[in-house]
């Protein structure tokens, strides 16, 4: 049986919706029918729990990184929202409110083994590496971003720090990894300015590191969402970063879709609803509902695909050979 499939939902600023958009696209999905968990990583200032209206979540992801719970099964709450089920982000200790790289390792691996279709997780703002792991070992990577300048010039870092992460973490040798980590200084001393001069350094001094940082780069595929749309230029926006994506960095970004500026979120948020529950009517839940919609068909295609790919590689059964006459 196939595990669920891992969606990481990110922002480079705070403020953007992430965790409204996290929350009612899981709610839109398990209205369609699909069992659905939705993670709150954001553990310094978890809301996920009130998005969804379950206002005091008994247990949460803080019992595994305080090693009290190593079954996140047993962290797992139901909501108001039929197919939709939680693990919270409370009750984490300041000092220690993300767990080390190994044990990030560890939770993205048990959230696999997780009973349900699809595992949403919603990750802090910025870019601490705990955020930048969650968002790179997902199936997908969404990147939610507004028609606002400060969130668009931090949805630019934050993809930055992205990419750069995930080559240093491809490269196997401990030369090529200093080299990336040098590229991530955009000051740095030689010369480094882009991923293109960063890949003919590597290339120079290495031909197969530079073959895996190509490989790692084709294999980066985040994917766009414009939140609060009130304007056509505002929906143009995500062709602008997408745009900007293959030419600086060399990465196919999605323009997934948008959602439009509704005051219906405002009054669902003030409600402890998901928009697409208390107003299904209202322009942000269809834009919200068609964005689940087309996660979930491709993923269907995806699978279609793959077991077509599986039965044409089978070696054709062997003819069946006559019996002699008696």
């Amino acid at each position: 049986m196939l595990g669920p499939r891992l969606i990481a939902v990110g922002g480079g600023k705070g403020g953007v919706g992430k965790t409204m958009f996290a929350a009612n696209v899981a709610a839109a999905m398990a209205r369609a029918g699909q069992r659905v968990i939705a993670v709150d990583t954001d553990l310094e200032g978890a809301n996920l729990h009130t998005a969804v209206g379950v206002p005091t979540p008994r247990v949460s992801l803080a019992e595994f990184v305080a090693r009290r719970e190593l079954d996140l099964e047993r962290l797992v709450i139901d909501t108001p929202v039929p197919g939709l089920r939680i693990i919270a982000g409370t009750q984490s200790h300041l000092g220690v409110a993300q767990p080390r790289h190994f044990r990030r390792v560890e939770l993205l691996a048990r959230l696999r083994r997780l009973a349900a279709d699809w595992v949403l997780v919603d990750l802090g703002a910025g870019t601490h590496p705990s955020v930048l792991d969650y968002f790179l070992v997902g199936d997908d990577g969404i990147l939610v971003l507004t028609p606002e300048p400060t969130s668009v010039e931090n949805a630019y870092s934050f993809l930055r720090a992205a990419f750069y992460r995930r080559l240093r973490l491809a490269m196997s040798d401990e030369a090529t990894r200093k080299l990336v980590t040098q590229a991530m200084d955009q000051g740095n001393q030689r010369g480094l300015r882009t991923p293109l001069d960063l890949l003919r350094e590597v290339r120079r001094i290495s031909p197969a590191e530079g073959e895996r940082l190509v490989d790692s780069v084709q294999g980066f595929r985040p994917r766009l969402v414009v939140n609060g749309v009130r304007s056509a230029e505002d929906i143009r926006l995500g062709f602008a970063v997408r745009s900007v994506c293959r030419k600086y960095f060399g990465l196919e970004a999605e323009y997934l879709g948008y959602v439009n500026h509704d005051d219906a979120v405002g009054e669902a948020v003030r409600a402890r609803q998901p928009v697409v529950r208390s107003h299904p009517q209202a322009d942000a839940s269809v834009y919200l509902n068609r964005i689940a919609r087309k996660l979930i068909d491709d993923r269907t295609r995806s699978q279609q695909f793959a077991a077509r790919s599986r039965a044409s590689a089978r070696p054709p059964a062997a003819a069946a050979v006559p019996r002699p006459p008696l």
